[in-house]
């Protein structure tokens, strides 16, 4: 059984950003099985915690990160997956440089077994959240420029400002160079604009 669509964005939102509506889409969810989000292979889940937006800004808000990148995605969004490997290779590479990584799922409560395997699928061992309460109101909260589409990525600086935004896929380039300007707009003792 489908879930029911999230996101009512204009289909021009969805061809230039990611992923927006069609998670009820058949497509998208045999992709997403076939991808082995659907898989019981995995004996390993990360722990999956509700969080509200004012939730993410207090963890980048938290001591501890030179840099807190936020990532919005779901398993049913193919950008998301597509995007998902080098992600996780730039967040491993950057932790010594302080980069603390948040990952945050779109997908309904129902689905937590579905994003528990596609994380474990991708080595993910640390706590991991999916999105709670009213969707407009924590897109909002978010970013008042973020039209909700995904992948959605938050960059923050080590006092928990946001810094870099975006929306739609990037490769291992884009998610260094969005670290490297927190990092350097810290150094240099300037704040860029969110």
């Amino acid at each position: 059984m489908s879930p029911a669509p999230r996101r009512l964005l204009v289909p021009l939102v969805l061809v230039l950003a990611g992923c927006a509506s069609g998670k009820g889409d058949e497509a998208a969810r045999a992709t997403a099985e076939s991808s082995g989000a659907g898989s019981d292979s995995v004996a390993t889940a990360p722990p999956v915690v509700a969080i509200a937006a004012s939730g993410i800004h207090e963890l980048a808000r938290r001591r501890g990160a030179g840099a807190t990148m936020v990532n919005v995605w779901a398993t049913w969004c193919a950008p998301c997956r597509e995007e998902f490997p080098a992600l996780m290779r730039v967040a491993r590479a950057r932790a010594a440089d302080g980069l603390r990584l948040v990952l945050v799922s779109a997908d309904v409560p129902d689905q937590i077994p579905d994003v528990q395997r596609f994380l474990a699928r991708h080595g993910v061992t640390d706590t991991s959240y999916i999105q709670t309460g009213k969707e407009m109101e924590f897109i909002e909260r978010m970013s008042p420029r973020w039209s909700g589409a995904l992948p959605a990525t938050f960059v923050y600086n080590r006092e928990g400002a946001l810094e870099v935004f975006w929306e739609g896929a990037a490769d291992e380039d884009r998610f260094n160079r969005a670290v490297d300007q927190v990092v350097a707009d810290r150094s240099s003792g300037r704040s860029a604009s969110p």
